[in-house]
């Protein structure tokens, strides 16, 4: 006999309260953070219960997800199956990837070597492709495409081109990040790309189709079908 997971312990559940309390729980918006986590999921297969967390409502602010990720920032999710069998709350998207990885054995090369491998492309996502892509947008689409001064938009629109380059010159003759085994990198490093030329509206701006390579491996990407489910959730409210 199996009892249902108690997950009354984490405040998070008193404002998203969990329906299938045994299935992970993901907290999040779909926003190239937030689709990694969803993602990674329906690539794995795992059940999860989503629940999407409203910024226009300041959501992320609220004491109940503060207690789960007290850098107010999705995704988060909460397993009530975790290590040892306890329940785990877990902030951070590439922390994310690389537990689901562990937690499911997928996704991530199994000899020590490769691990490192994909590690270190996580981080040059973490620490280079978001931070960069994210100013960029914000100088080139949002309040910051009002300055006068353009010098912050082309700091940023230089090292993305930079960094496009990089990746670029990696990916000739490979089919994903890794070579021929697609993995968490792929999942960190395309809702990015996609979100840049997409979202952001920078193809132009950066140049990218100099970058062929990088094109090719965005186009594998989103014709994934896990892919295509996971950047769509959570799905809008219904108007």
């Amino acid at each position: 006999m199996t009892t249902t997971p108690d997950l009354s312990a984490f405040p998070i559940t008193r404002k998203w309260p969990a329906a299938h309390p045994d299935r992970l729980q993901l907290y999040s918006l779909p926003t190239p953070n937030g689709v990694k986590a969803s993602i990674m999921l329906e690539e794995c297969g795992l059940p999860y219960e989503v629940h999407r967390v409203d910024f226009g409502a300041n959501d992320q602010t609220s004491p109940e997800f503060l207690s789960l990720n007290p850098n107010n920032k999705i995704p988060a999710i909460l397993d009530p199956n975790g290590p040892d069998g306890q329940p785990l709350a877990l902030f951070e998207s590439g922390a994310i990837l690389v537990y689901l990885a562990d937690k499911t054995g997928q996704f991530m090369p199994k000899d020590a070597a490769g691990r490192y491998h994909a590690l270190q492309w996580l981080m040059f996502q973490m620490g280079g492709i978001g931070p960069m892509f994210g100013q960029l947008g914000f100088f080139h689409k949002f309040a910051g495409k009002d300055y006068e001064d353009k010098r912050p938009r082309d700091r940023y629109v230089a090292e993305s081109k930079r960094l496009l380059g990089v990746l670029d010159k990696h990916l000739a003759g490979k089919d994903w990040v890794l070579g021929s085994d697609y993995s968490i990198a792929d999942i960190a490093i395309f809702p990015w790309v996609r979100n840049l030329v997409g979202f952001y509206e920078a193809r132009e701006l950066v140049g990218f189709g100099d970058f062929a390579q990088v094109q090719r491996v965005l186009d594998a990407f989103v014709a994934r079908p896990a892919v295509a489910r996971g950047l769509n959730i959570p799905p809008a409210p219904a108007k």
